[in-house]
C-alpha cells in the first residue's frame, strides 16, 4: 500500500472505527483520464461502521468526504464509497 493510501486508510479508521475497511486503488483503470494526468488517484472505499447507523447514503458519503476533505482533488480525484451500518449486514 502506498503512502497516500495509508493516509486515507488511517484517517478513515481513526474517524469511523470500522469493523470492515477495504481501500482499493483503481487508478490504473483510468489511465489517460484527466484526473490520472493530475496525479490524483481513483479509489474505492468499502466501510462498515456503527457511525452509519440510521443515516441515509448521502449523509454517510458526506461524513466520509468531511473526513478526507483536504485530500479531495489534490490526492483523490475520484472516490467510490460503499458504506454500511453493521445492522444492514446481519441476517
Amino acid at each position: 500500500m502506498n503512502e497516500r493510501m495509508e493516509r486515507i486508510r488511517s484517517r478513515v479508521v481513526a474517524t469511523f472505527s470500522p469493523s470492515e475497511c477495504q481501500l482499493i486503488d483503481e487508478s490504473h483503470l483510468h489511465a489517460g483520464h484527466a484526473g490520472a494526468a493530475s496525479g490524483a488517484g481513483h479509489y474505492k472505499l468499502h466501510l462498515v461502521s456503527d457511525r452509519f447507523e440510521g443515516l441515509n447514503r448521502v449523509a454517510r458519503h458526506r461524513l466520509v468526504y468531511d473526513c478526507l476533505h483536504d485530500m479531495m482533488h489534490r490526492d483523490i480525484h475520484a472516490l467510490t464509497i460503499i458504506a454500511f451500518a453493521p445492522s444492514e449486514l446481519s441476517s
